[in-house]
């Protein structure tokens, strides 16, 4: 479904990916982990259409996207669940969803309100409540229905974690497990690498913008060193920020 072949995300001088290439098929769940500074959410960015690549190509379906912006990525079934969830916080629940189904018809979009309560039904309890009042893991939730209401193919998460209690973490990767069984595509950045891996068929390790290794998660996990080496994090597996 995505190809990324040798991209290249510069801000001003500073290079914050280079020739990544990577793939990630239908139906997959493909994980994105890296130490802090690696350059995941700028390849996200850059894929979502948010940053324009200096270099290389991006592809959906095999037709190239290059550039493209972030509504036409939308419109062609990308949705991104950005870092820090951003949610508009002076809107309620259903606003949040309703201004997210922008590009749905009238019914489409109440078949879809319909579709997120029942995957999130705490979102159906606070319906009326400003974004801004959510708990974290409430907020988490909503800003993974807000990317659903667009019905999108490519799920693009960054850090759906983050800043989560424990018991919220295992709630975020429950939907994602539900999310694959509804036949999404999710390629997901996340802190919690071992966690991720454990959840994801294949995985790709990014430190200093490029990637230094890739495979299946089980396969990863079971990589001597990898961690300590790569992902700069010892046994706990975890990676602060992005």
């Amino acid at each position: 479904m995505l190809g990324v072949e040798r991209l290249t995300t510069r801000y001003g001088s500073i290079t914050a990916i280079r020739e990544v290439s990577l793939r990630v098929g239908a139906g997959e769940v493909v994980g994105l982990i890296g130490p802090n500074g690696a350059g995941k959410t700028t390849l996200l960015a850059t894929v979502a259409g948010l940053l324009d690549p200096a270099a290389g190509r991006v592809e959906l379906d095999g037709r190239e996207v290059t550039g493209a912006s972030p509504d036409r990525m939308l419109r062609r079934g990308v949705a991104l669940v950005p870092e820090r969830r951003r949610l508009f916080a002076d809107l309620t629940v259903q606003e949040n969803l309703l201004v997210a189904g922008i590009t749905a018809t009238g019914g489409e979009r109440r078949e879809r309100l319909g579709e997120v309560v029942e995957l999130f039904p705490v979102l159906g309890q606070k319906w009326g409540a400003q974004a801004g009042y959510l708990s974290g893991g409430e907020a988490q939730q909503l800003a993974i229905a807000r990317a659903l209401m667009s019905n999108p193919r490519l799920i693009l998460m960054d850090e759906p974690t983050l800043g989560l209690a424990p018991v919220l973490v295992d709630v975020v990767f429950e939907l994602i497990g539900r999310l694959r069984e509804q036949g999404r595509t999710l390629l997901v950045v996340e802190q919690n690498a071992r966690r991720l891996l454990r959840a994801a068929d294949r995985a790709y390790v990014l430190r200093t913008g490029s990637i230094v290794a890739e495979g299946a998660g089980d396969e990863l996990l079971a990589r001597p060193g990898l961690f300590e080496a790569y992902v700069g994090v010892g046994a706990g597996g975890e990676v602060p920020g992005a």
